[in-house]
């Protein structure tokens, strides 16, 4: 009989592997993923585009025996051996039967269960979700036209952007924290260059945790345990230093006291009402002690900071093409609002309460995201490959021109962003900028900053790679240049402070704006399985590549005379030459543009090169990625174990 069969539902009581393959074998392939770029099937989606999800395929995880099987989605029409018609759809609930008439009865369609293949948009639960919200703004929360597993307002998603949060907060409180607290403990320029080298020294061994992670699932996860490791290490390392310490600011005054005859903070004391004896406070925490404890702090803060960046790596793969970035832009929104939020409100409570309150909060926000952790959604037990297959398929990727060739870019033209390294001192010895407004011109830039985040995934987000980073570069470019028209006193009738303040607020919002092409650019570089020590690796060649920017920026302070001394004679002619030097080398970096993709596509074009593949391009690759992360270490130990050896008293 041709035609549509007249009955389409089908129950079958048990199916196995072996069966399975059967049929697959006697049937046309089904539907490939839609979510996977290249075109493969891929059975590590559920129905609402989890990877890995808890539902396995029949008879592939476990060799359970499943019931009720769906027939896979289908909307093309196919034909039977013996040439028949027919059409290929779902299951419906209620029906348990399938009958058709056709001469082979043996012959027999391909079943899959639908949560084992994935629909582009099968975010959209609104008419079954029983909410009270209006339909518009349970679609701006949850969008429909994304997977469920990319909704990041969702329970069992909440802990991603609530990690970018935290990590944001976290930098923006520690940072006026390190750089305060040791001087009110009268630590020596070496000691102060210690302590920031072991906050920062964990973040050069992010390749080794996302490796971790990557090969050693703990407690059978491969990313939740490690981040809930992470935070925990974060929290419990401040805890210890509230615990095994005095950070009272009377504790502080009592060190100065003792050390200074009368101690700095006596004014602050009568401002907060604290009349406490400072003779009966507990001793501040050591100078060892205080680094050690900044060192558990960093070590716990990269370690979950890499495994956040590990799940948005494998969540982005789930985006349709038409919101391709709109999760990393999002998560990054979430980092840099923290940021933003937390410096100026970190030395507010450093100057009314004292240290003792912003450690606390430092020790009480990791863990605050504990619960969010264990609602996040992850398969348990997932298969793992081999250490040295990881290996193989890293080292195959970086050998690809699609990832050597946009990388190769963007390490060009971070190195190239020198900065003028006497800037502050200009802005203080000149202009007579006092620290407040110093602190203006940080809190200003952290804006603008989260502004040009926001600005990319509202206005920019389609816009060419290549387009971006031109127009920015230019743009930059000629922000830098005003800088001379500032050191020559022409403002155009604004003071100093709002000529400045304009000056470099905007050249933070085109940072924000550049930063997400290329974030974006790396998640798609990254090969299934090995999310984790892939991207830390990526980000770990392009952070390198702005601290040799900033060695560079010091080398330079020697060509011309900008000393304090000149500066204070009058004798500006080092600073414009200076400036107009370092304009020059930033805007540079547009010359290599033609190194980076113009979009997706034409990264995904790079793979079929005759040049892709090349173990030199991957040895460059590796090389400049392991010598930069050695640099990092070297000087990072060399300030631990040789204080003073970069010239610090």
């Amino acid at each position: 009989m041709e035609g549509a069969p007249t009955s389409r539902y089908v129950a079958e009581e048990e199916l196995t592997l072996g069966h399975l393959e059967r049929i697959r074998a006697s049937r046309p392939d089904p539907p490939s993923n839609p979510f996977r770029d290249d075109g493969s099937e891929d059975d590590s989606c559920d129905s609402e585009g989890y990877v890995n999800g808890d539902d396995a395929f029949p008879g592939e995880a476990d060799g359970r025996k499943k019931e009720n099987v769906e027939l896979w989605k289908d909307d093309i029409r196919s034909n039977n051996r013996n040439g028949h018609a027919f059409e290929m759809v779902p299951l419906s609930e209620g029906e348990r039967e399938f009958n058709y008439d056709d001469d082979d009865e043996s012959d027999r369609h391909a079943r899959r269960r639908s949560q084992h293949a994935p629909v582009p948009f099968s975010g959209d639960d609104y008419e079954s979700s029983g909410t009270m919200l209006p339909k518009r703004v349970y679609h701006y929360l949850f969008p429909p036209d994304v997977p469920r597993a990319v909704q990041l307002c969702r329970p069992e998603n909440l802990a991603v952007p609530a990690c970018y949060l935290l990590v944001g907060l976290l930098q923006g409180l520690s940072g006026p924290f390190t750089n305060v607290y040791p001087l009110d403990l009268n630590a020596s320029e070496a000691q102060q260059a210690t302590i920031s080298s072991l906050k920062s020294l964990p973040s050069t061994f992010k390749l080794a945790f996302g490796f971790m992670s990557d090969n050693l699932p703990l407690c059978g996860y491969r990313r939740k345990s490690y981040m809930l490791l992470g935070w925990g290490i974060t929290s419990l390392s401040m805890f210890l230093l509230m615990f095994f310490s005095d950070l009272s600011v009377a504790a502080v005054e009592s060190l100065n006291n003792a050390q200074e005859g009368e101690g700095r903070y006596e004014r602050h004391l009568q401002s907060v009402g604290n009349v406490s004896d400072p003779t009966t406070e507990g001793e501040p925490p050591s100078i060892p002690f205080l680094s050690f404890s900044l060192l558990m702090f960093g070590t716990g803060f990269w370690f979950a900071d890499v495994m956040g960046d590990s799940i948005v790596a494998e969540k982005a793969k789930l985006e349709p093409e038409s919101s391709r970035g709109h999760l990393q832009s999002t998560c990054y929104a979430c980092r840099f609002f923290g940021l933003m939020i937390a410096a100026p409100c970190s030395t507010l409570i450093y100057s009314s309460y004292g240290p003792k309150a912003v450690v606390l909060l430092m020790a009480g926000l990791p863990a605050s995201i504990v619960p969010l952790i264990y609602l996040l959604k992850e398969q348990k037990n997932v298969p793992v490959a081999s250490t040295g297959d990881q290996c193989r398929e890293i080292w195959g990727t970086v050998c690809s021109r699609a990832v050597w060739q946009p990388m190769g870019f963007v390490y060009l033209y971070n190195v190239l962003q020198v900065g003028n390294a006497a800037w502050k001192q200009f802005l203080k010895t000149v202009l007579g900028f006092t620290s407040n407004q110093l602190n203006t011109l940080l809190i200003v830039a952290y804006v603008l900053l989260w502004l040009g985040i926001m600005a990319y995934k509202k206005f920019f987000i389609k816009w060419s790679w290549r387009t971006v980073y031109i127009s920015t570069t230019l743009l930059n470019g000629l922000f830098s240049a005003l800088q001379i028209l500032l050191i020559q006193g022409i403002t155009f009738g604004l003071s100093p402070f709002l000529f400045a303040l304009g000056d470099d607020a905007f050249a933070d919002f085109i940072g924000g704006i550049q930063f997400l092409p290329t974030t974006i650019m790396m998640v798609h570089l990254c090969p299934s399985g090995s999310e984790g020590a892939s991207y830390a690796m990526f980000t770990t060649m392009s952070n390198s590549a702005y601290t040799l920017a900033t060695a560079f920026s010091t080398l330079l302070l020697g060509v011309w005379d900008v000393s304090k001394e000149t500066m204070e004679q009058g004798d500006l002619s080092g600073m414009v030459n200076l400036t107009a030097l370092t304009t020059v080398i930033q805007v540079s970096g547009v010359l290599f543009v033609g190194l980076l993709p113009r979009t997706k596509e034409d990264l995904v074009n790079l793979h079929a090169d005759p040049m892709s593949g090349s173990k030199v391009g991957g040895f460059i690759f590796l090389f400049i990625t392991f010598a930069s992360v050695l640099y990092s270490l070297v000087v990072g130990v060399l300030n631990i174990i040789k204080p003073g050896w970069a010239g610090e008293s």
